[in-house]
């Protein structure tokens, strides 16, 4: 579930449920002032897959401009090698499967009542960190890893 289908549905509809995110517009001053900057150019909240595409553009043309190229080979281990801690990802690591392991959020949806702006529509009530969240690399069923041995 994204933000948008909540707010599509309704509070009425959907409040109390509780659901997995990689991003919430609202969970603290980085994700606010980022989504203040998105919703002035789209005049809505971002989703997680939006959140999360323009991080890891932002941080591969980082890891781009930090080995002078686009050579995959190098991008891809600069990206590896430097830990990720954006207004997406936190404490973020890429592994060599290509999974980034980040912190999730367990978020519940507001009651009508609780909700102070159109957008204000769920609270972030757990954070689920990125060893918890994600399953081992060990459990990593990526052919390249297998092919890698």
């Amino acid at each position: 579930i994204f933000d948008s289908d909540i707010k599509a549905l309704g509070l009425d509809a959907v409040q109390g449920v509780k659901y997995t995110t990689g991003f919430y517009w609202d969970f603290d001053d980085r994700t606010r002032e980022w989504s203040k900057r998105f919703f002035a150019k789209h005049n809505a909240q971002a989703s997680m897959v939006q959140a999360a595409t323009y991080s890891a553009t932002l941080n591969y043309l980082k890891a781009a401009k930090a080995v002078g190229g686009f050579d995959r080979d190098k991008v891809m281990a600069k990206l590896r090698e430097t830990p990720v801690d954006d207004m997406f990802a936190r404490n973020a690591t890429l592994r060599d499967d290509g999974l980034l392991v980040h912190d999730m959020y367990m978020a519940q949806v507001k009651r009508p009542s609780e909700s102070k702006s159109e957008w204000d529509i769920a609270k972030v009530i757990k954070v689920i960190s990125g060893k918890d969240a994600f399953a081992p690399i060990s459990e990593s069923e990526c052919p390249y890893l297998k092919n890698k041995s």
